[in-house]
C-alpha cells in the first residue's frame, strides 16, 4: 500500500453522516489513471482492509449493498457514497486505486453524528427523576442512563435537563 501519494488524494481525510442517513467520499487521482479499477475498503490497517466496492475500469456506477462508487473520467476523481449508516460504519476506510505491484491508497476517517431526543415535561414534574429506556414497555425496559441532577453522562448517553426539557444525546452503540 503506497499512501499519501499525490497521484491519489481525498477530497476531506474525515467525514462524518446522519444515523441511517448518507454520506459521499470524493477521491481524486492524477492524469493516467482514468482506467484502472478504483476501490474503497473498510480497516485502519491495510492488512486488515476488506474492499465493499470497486469499479470496474470504466466509468459506470457500480453498487454493493449499502455502498456505491463511480468514476468521473474528465474531472479525474471518483466518489464513494455510503446510505443507510449506522453506529459500526464509524471506521478508517481506504480510497484506492489497482495498479500492478503496490495499490495506491489513501485513508478517510468516517464518524457518524450523535443523535438528540429531546423530551418536553410540565413543571410539576421538575423534580421527578429523568430517565431513557429503549423499549416501549416500561415494565420489561432496562433504564440506560437516568439523572436527579441537571446533566448526567454514562456510556455514550446523556441527559440534560433545562426549562422542562430533557435531551437525550446517542453517540453510538
Amino acid at each position: 500500500m503506497c499512501r499519501g501519494s499525490s497521484a491519489l488524494t481525498a477530497v476531506s481525510s474525515a467525514v462524518s453522516g446522519p444515523l441511517r442517513g448518507s454520506l459521499t467520499v470524493q477521491c481524486r487521482y492524477g492524469h493516467g489513471w482514468e482506467t484502472y479499477y478504483k476501490w474503497w475498503c473498510q480497516g485502519a490497517e491495510w492488512s486488515d482492509c476488506h474492499i465493499l466496492v470497486q469499479t470496474d475500469g470504466s466509468e459506470r456506477q457500480v453498487k454493493r449493498d449499502r455502498v456505491s462508487i463511480k468514476d468521473d473520467w474528465e474531472s479525474r476523481t471518483f466518489t464513494v457514497t455510503m446510505e443507510d449508516l449506522r453506529w459500526n460504519s464509524a471506521d478508517t476506510y481506504w480510497c484506492g486505486i489497482a495498479r500492478a505491484g503496490t495499490d495506491l491508497g489513501v485513508t478517510v476517517k468516517v464518524t457518524i453524528d450523535p443523535v438528540t431526543v429531546q423530551c418536553h415535561y410540565s413543571p410539576a414534574w421538575e423534580t421527578f427523576v429523568k430517565s431513557w429506556c429503549p423499549d416501549r414497555d416500561l415494565n420489561s425496559c432496562r433504564i440506560l442512563v437516568q439523572t436527579t441532577g441537571p446533566e448526567l453522562r454514562k456510556n455514550q448517553l446523556s441527559i440534560d435537563q433545562k426549562k422542562r426539557t430533557f435531551s437525550m444525546t446517542i453517540w453510538g452503540e
